[in-house]
């Protein structure tokens, strides 16, 4: 049955097209996700096809008698209490208390933040179990496990659906076909994530316009789900690299970007020391513990994750972090070289009457570098000379994170960075922070972002207080995400009552995360020797790293000498000559790859 039809659908904004012509089709059964960089009308073409909004040209046509429940960027609410709004029934407590509203039944919607108050729209949406589901960024304000949830719940949704979501899990799980907006047309997907990746890759390749930068980012997003999404505890990372082998629909040459850009221009040297947090504590107002006596310290090139359930205080440290909110235990000691940019989830406030420059750069002339910088992150020379009124939300949330990379800090704390970016930009971020010379911390529920861009992780829980038990890893984790991810499901399937939400981890009662240790104990693995006892986390995983982009050189040098030796001939003196090149390179390679495996041991001993 179709649910929703377009035919030649068009609308602007004042200067420039957002889509034409689209012509679509939804049906009972489809799962369609919708993707396009921020600005270019994903939520107003929702709206149209909900009809709350006309198009400039086209119709649009619903089944007859089809219910649709909507959630827009705007999450209206009726008046009354958290549970009037979402509605009676089975399906509503289901979506409750999955999403973690079940404290607040009693609450006056009036009262609810904005994140709040977009759950508990999702919930009501969720709940009214209608024919066509239209969400608009549901994940936003979701924590790791209401996300999960939310994806099986929409794998089982009978009806049809239409999601924009930046979610890049989401999306691979979810999705049976992709609409994208790019620049004012509109592109069909047949088949979910992969296949808008590729035809993405096919269409930039073929377009001489497109920018190197632009089709490099999506080769290598591809590269990382096809070697299975989240590939990145430490034992795997070297085994990953023959993946790559099958990536072959683009020239090489597109790896390199145009020109000699530092986006990092001008940043400050940052010294060894860094912060050190020392038996730090905060409770809720009830007197309730978030985290007691958490101890870590923050490396010159570290990249740090703090993960939990919505509540868990994860804000509240990183606010700590920035000097924002003094712990009401303990301390944090700053360097003196540290210079803290902080992006938070309210973002900096918006003059709506300056331009896109002007916001970023202040009322000066901007060299190249900063525009550059400016272009990096989609704002093109037209959009930079655009007022701040006339950006889409999610541009403006790609606005405020510029206005923190621009003060040039060598310390990146970054709350919920994700929120309202688009994929595009969320590349550009993952790339930035992969070469930013100096540490990162950051919090996200974005399960793709953690695996591309953190090390280790703190995991919150204040479930934990008063216990060290929780059935899982307590303290720093090596391997991000998906460690804490795995570790999870081993206890769970030991028995160990591990599942539910407020289970995560780590964290209170003075079981917090010890600098490399464990709960309790500060004690590190056996070292080889006094040397090797005294080097931190942050050098083992920079000399990881680097070893890392020596191997991928080296497989790259030993794929081109096996081209070289098929291509050859009889020529046996050629032969030879590559040949023994081509050992030497397999040496190496093998050296590096040992090397690799030390320190890996290393940094899992500690």
């Amino acid at each position: 049955m179709v649910l929703v039809q377009a035919d030649g659908v068009s609308a602007s904004r004042p200067g420039r097209p957002l889509f034409a012509d689209l012509s679509l089709t939804v049906a009972v059964g489809d799962r369609l996700g919708v993707v396009g960089i921020n600005g270019t009308g994903k939520s107003t073409m929702l709206r149209v096809l909900t009809g709350t909004e006309t198009p400039e040209s086209g119709t649009v046509r619903r089944g007859r008698d089809i219910t649709m429940a909507v959630l827009d960027q705007a999450a209206a609410l009726p008046t009354g209490t958290v549970r009037e709004a979402v509605g009676e029934g089975w399906q509503a407590e289901a979506a409750l208390d999955r999403l973690g509203l079940s404290p607040m039944l009693d609450r006056p919607v009036g009262g609810l933040s904005g994140g709040e108050a977009k759950r508990v729209a999702l919930a009501r949406a969720l709940a009214a179990e209608a024919d066509l589901l239209v969400l608009d960024e549901p994940t936003n304000h979701l924590d790791i496990e209401a996300i999960g949830w939310l994806e099986d719940h929409l794998r089982s949704h009978r009806g049809g659906l239409i999601l924009v979501t930046h979610d890049r899990h989401v999306l691979d799980r979810v999705t049976t076909r992709i609409l994208e907006l790019d620049r004012g047309g509109t592109f069909i997907h047949e088949g979910g994530y992969d296949s808008y990746l590729a035809g993405r890759e096919d269409r930039d390749a073929a377009d001489k316009a497109a920018s190197v930068v632009r089709r490099n980012l999506a080769r290598r997003e591809r590269e990382w789900l096809l070697r299975g999404a989240p590939a990145r505890t430490s034992k795997s990372k070297h085994r990953i690299a023959e993946a790559e082998k099958l990536i072959a629909s683009v020239d090489p040459a597109a790896a390199a970007r145009e020109g000699d850009l530092d986006l990092h221009f001008g940043t400050p040297r940052l010294g060894d020391k860094v912060l050190e947090a020392t038996n730090i504590g905060a409770h809720l107002p009830d007197g309730t513990a978030l985290f007691d006596n958490l101890e870590f310290s923050l490396g010159p090139r570290e990249r740090l994750g703090l993960i939990g359930v919505n509540g868990s205080g994860k804000s509240t440290l990183l606010d700590i972090i920035a000097g924002v909110r003094e712990p009401e235990t303990g301390s944090i000691e700053v360097g003196p070289t540290v210079r803290l940019g902080y992006y938070d989830q309210r973002g900096r406030e918006l003059n709506p009457n300056h331009r896109v420059r002007e916001a970023v750069f202040g009322d000066t002339k901007i060299d190249h570098n900063q525009s550059k910088l400016l272009e990096r992150f989609w704002f093109t020379s037209d959009t930079q000379m655009a007022q701040v009124e006339l950006l889409s939300g999610g541009e403006r949330r790609r606005l405020q994170l510029l206005q923190v990379l621009a003060d040039r800090p060598n310390v990146l704390l970054l709350d919920e960075p994700t929120n309202d970016l688009d994929l595009d930009t969320l590349r550009v971020l993952e790339d930035y922070i992969d070469t930013f010379p100096g540490a990162v911390v950051v919090v996200s529920h974005d399960r793709a972002f953690l695996d591309r861009t953190v090390e280790e992780v703190i995991v919150l829980d204040p479930a934990a207080a008063g216990s060290a038990a929780t059935g899982l890893p307590v303290g720093r984790l090596p391997g991000g995400y998906e460690a804490w991810v795995a570790a999870r499901k081993a206890r769970a399937k030991a028995g160990t009552g591990v599942g539910g939400r407020g289970s995560g981890g780590s964290g209170a009662g003075g079981a917090a995360a010890a600098k490399g240790g464990s709960a309790g104990s500060k004690a590190k693995g056996p070292a080889k020797d006094g040397a090797a006892a005294s080097r931190s986390h942050s050098t083992i995983r920079h000399e990881l790293k680097t070893v890392e982009k020596a191997m991928a050189k080296l497989e790259k040098k030993v794929a081109k000498l096996e081209a070289d030796l098929a291509d050859i001939g009889d020529d046996h003196d050629k032969l030879a000559e590559i040949g023994a090149e081509l050992a030497q390179v397999q040496s190496e390679h093998l050296a590096a790859e040992e090397s690799w495996l030390e320190l890996s041991e290393e940094l899992e001993s500690r």
